[in-house]
């Protein structure tokens, strides 16, 4: 079971797409916003979510006070889940503000290829989640990373999930490796906006 773990919209459980998808556990997913919290980079801050699946990493975001978020995720299934669980969530921003007002956070799932999205998309963007499907090689993941780059904020973070037991990804001009933490199978890559050499 996914669920909501902080924020306005705690304890709100999620669906999750019935195949195709591998939602990131619990542990992980508390450990990516402990860190983010610590350089307090949630609060306000316009996500990305590539590879939505669910929605999960995006929407806990949301709820812990992000601005906006747009969910991309091809799979048609997957992409109705998000859209289901945006509009969960979104309802429980809506019942939140009648008891603390407060600016309600824009929902915007799409499915599309990550590929096609980022070629039309406009940023910047603060926070980017990147958790594609493991068989997912390092050229196109390398290729989704320099399309980004130009899209995201001067100061972003990048998150992206692989296998622990995979390469580390491969850099295009304008991203560096601040830090990589592994959790059983699963290893989060830190990365951040970088002077080109």
């Amino acid at each position: 079971m996914t669920r909501i773990v902080a924020g306005f919209a705690g304890s709100l459980t999620l669906q999750v797409p019935k195949s195709g998808t591998r939602p990131t556990s619990d542990r992980v997913r508390e450990a990516i916003f402990s860190a983010l919290d610590a350089r307090d980079a949630v609060h306000g801050a316009r996500v990305l979510d590539l590879y939505a699946g669910s929605g999960a990493l995006a929407l806990e975001a949301v709820s812990r006070g992000a601005a906006s978020a747009v969910l991309v995720e091809k799979n048609a299934a997957a992409a109705q889940v998000c859209r289901r669980n945006a509009a969960a969530v979104a309802a429980s921003a809506r019942a939140a503000s009648r008891h603390a007002p407060h600016p309600l956070p824009a929902i915007d799932v799409r499915a599309a290829a990550v590929t096609s999205y980022l070629a039309g998309a406009s940023g910047p963007f603060d926070v980017v989640f990147i958790d594609p499907p493991y068989d997912v090689g390092d050229g196109d993941l390398h290729e989704v990373l320099t399309v980004l780059v130009p899209l995201l904020a001067e100061d972003a973070v990048v998150c992206v999930e692989r296998s622990a037991r995979g390469p580390e990804p491969t850099l295009p001009a304008g991203l560096a490796l601040e830090r990589r933490k592994d959790y059983g199978e699963t290893a989060i890559f830190w990365l951040s906006p970088a002077p080109a050499a």
